[in-house]
């Protein structure tokens, strides 16, 4: 499955919206002694929810027959197997799965950072905080959500978003994190900055979690001014209520983030590259696990469409940090999705049409469930170490491939 030719061309711009970047090759090869070279930075960058139908499905209704996304000109592809350490499920949810790709263990369903047996595992995130380096959570999700609470919490519960949120300020301590979820940080009665819907209010266990952040040196930022505004070497972000999408049916829900993700990025890259040791960056759209749970075909495409732009934002920033190991993956796969042609008006479960720019086609989108499915998923990579990603691989030898590359 491995590409054999690196594209330094620019990448080609996705429906405007993915300025045309260029791509990172594998930097230099191992010579004939067995040498590598080493990763100092780390991006694991993570479509929620993103299978192979996914992004053919944005690839085809952004760039045409003839495109292709940036996150595909990657010149190492592989192909992940998903399934948990769960002997009661095949089908992995979000957090047994981060964990794999954060500590190189499975795990049961709903576990964060623990095995079966509830033991704590040392995740790549802690690592690279052991080796010197500034590490970082970004999230259009919740920031205590099962994802990246699992690179940098343990808990039996990924419902335990206060003992996460608690976790990450008295022990992890990423010097960036960036994402939603307001209403885990503050006690019932505080209202934050962000309005609850009905149903929602503010939940935290362990009192203003906001101001026991700001007490141990980080810069709290409410909105994407007060986040360009700021120099802070230490940032918590928290820029909704929950989640940072609003997740509905194909013509309610909409993906509108208060903060886009390609922002939240650079700002992430900008902050945690001051450290010459290098750094650990969890990067995740979540749009497209939330939009293919509710069978939202254009909201999966728009979330599609942000995920690239953030991609393109990080390859722009291993033109001039080529010791950057860049790594584009799924959890999961979510919704069945199909890629049908347009054969009448859609029924059933289908979204659509959808034109195929560049040619007079469309394509419609079809599902088979409003759960997660045991499909792997794809994975393209690029800089040093990324050849261990080529091939079948199982999800816990991410973690392996990126422990290697940067020698933890």
């Amino acid at each position: 499955m491995r590409k054999t030719t690196v594209l330094a061309a620019a990448a080609l711009a996705v429906a405007g919206a993915v300025p045309a970047v260029a791509m990172a090759g594998d930097g230099p090869v191992a010579d004939s002694s067995g040498w590598q070279p080493k990763a100092r930075n780390i991006v694991y960058i993570q479509g929620d929810g993103m299978g192979a139908a996914q992004r053919e499905f944005v690839r085809l209704a952004t760039t045409g027959r003839a495109g292709d996304l940036v996150m595909n000109r990657l010149p190492v592809t592989g192909l992940v197997h998903t399934d948990p350490g769960d002997p009661e499920a095949l089908v992995t949810d979000s957090a047994a799965a981060a964990t794999a790709l954060a500590t190189g263990h499975k795990t049961r369903n709903g576990a964060v950072g623990q095995d079966a047996q509830g033991r704590r595992l040392p995740t790549i995130l802690e690592q690279a905080k052991r080796a010197g380096k500034s590490t970082g959570l970004v999230t259009t999700a919740q920031v205590t959500g099962a994802s990246p609470a699992a690179f940098a919490s343990h808990v039996p519960s990924r419902d335990l978003q206060s003992d996460i949120a608690k976790q990450y300020l008295a022990e992890s301590r990423p010097e960036v994190l960036l994402g939603g979820g307001e209403d885990w940080w503050l006690p019932k009665g505080d209202p934050g900055a962000w309005p609850d819907k009905p149903g929602e209010e503010s939940r935290s266990t362990h009192g203003n979690l906001i101001e026991q952040a700001k007490r141990s040196g980080y810069t709290y930022v409410r909105n994407a001014s007060e986040l360009a505004a700021t120099r802070a070497p230490r940032l918590l972000g928290l820029f909704a209520n929950e989640d940072m999408v609003d997740y509905g049916p194909d013509g309610k829900g909409a993906y509108q983030p208060k903060v886009a993700l390609p922002v939240m990025a650079k700002k992430a890259l900008d902050t945690l590259s001051a450290n010459p040791r290098g750094f650990f960056l969890f990067l995740e759209e979540e749009g497209i696990d939330g939009m293919a749970h509710e069978n939202n075909a254009h909201g999966v495409l728009d979330a599609g469409r942000a995920l690239d732009a953030a991609v393109a934002e990080v390859l722009r920033f291993t033109r001039s940090h080529p010791d950057t190991l860049v790594i584009i993956g799924g959890d999961h796969e979510t919704g069945g999705l199909a890629i049908e042609d347009t054969d009448g008006a859609p029924e059933g479960k289908e979204d659509g049409p959808f034109p195929v720019p560049g040619t007079k086609l469309s394509l419609t989108v079809d599902w088979t469930t409003g759960d997660h499915s045991g499909v792997p998923t794809p994975v393209t990579a690029t800089g040093p170490g990324s050849d261990r990603l080529d091939g079948t691989i199982d999800n816990t030898d991410v973690y392996r491939a990126m422990v290697s590359a940067a020698r933890l």
